[in-house]
């Protein structure tokens, strides 16, 4: 039974690193000591080092303890014996290439599918989904694949922003880009705002957060679904 957290951002306005969410992580990881965090996508171009100690300062407040993978001789062994996972966000073309670069996808995606917990925000969201194809970020490195985890049947635009009616910029739009993307491909994708977030829990997905999500299908208008919704229809 996969146990999935998947956050559209890990701090939002006016609120500290993970602050806003750290009630419902404490039941999420509940009985969980440390958690292996993965700092692959490097946001701003922090070192690893750096970015685990910024994850640290928010689950130090629900007493959970974090270590980067990248502290291990071996990523794979660190996997199968971690007891839940955090993949930050960052950059998802980097961390995308990185979990191949150490083999970790097919690794990372069995302990998940056999109950280990995973967190995931922003681009650590990104990848839960079919493929990292809607993404926002810039592909400053390019992965030998687009496919990712496939713990969700559609895919994830995390921080999706609603067009500005009282903006001068007359250019794209977020839902412009879903809508160009759904020109050649099939898969669903879903806008995920910020301070929301999914819980996969048994065999039902949850919105959680307090905010409606945008869902883009194919060839289908756009459906404003508000938060509660059970999105298992997907699945």
């Amino acid at each position: 039974m996969k146990k999935l957290f998947i956050a559209s951002t890990s701090t939002v306005h006016g609120k500290g690193y993970l602050e806003y969410m750290l009630p419902e992580l404490s039941v999420f990881f509940k009985g969980i000591q440390e958690i292996l965090f993965i700092p692959y996508a490097r946001p701003s171009g922090l070192t690893h080092d750096e970015y685990t100690s910024r994850a640290q300062s928010g689950f130090e407040k629900i007493n959970i303890k974090l270590k980067g993978i990248h502290q291990f001789k071996n990523p794979i062994e660190a996997v199968n014996l971690a007891k839940a996972i955090f993949v930050g966000g960052g950059n998802t073309f980097l961390l995308t290439k990185q979990l191949y670069a150490n083999k970790l996808i097919s690794t990372i995606k069995n302990v998940v599918e056999n109950g280990v917990p995973y967190f995931g925000t922003s681009a650590g969201s990104v990848i839960t989904g079919v493929t990292m194809q809607n993404t926002n970020d810039m592909p400053i490195i390019y992965p030998p694949s687009f496919d990712t985890f496939k713990f969700l049947n559609f895919n994830l635009n995390c921080h999706y922003l609603d067009p500005d009616t009282n903006s001068t910029h007359m250019g794209e739009t977020r839902e412009t880009r879903i809508n160009e993307y759904h020109t050649i491909n099939k898969t669903p994708v879903l806008g995920l705002r910020e301070g929301s977030w999914l819980l996969f829990k048994g065999n039902k997905i949850t919105l959680k957060g307090g905010f409606n999500a945008r869902l883009f299908q194919q060839n289908k208008a756009a459906l404003e679904l508000p938060s509660e919704t059970d999105f298992s229809f997907l699945m």
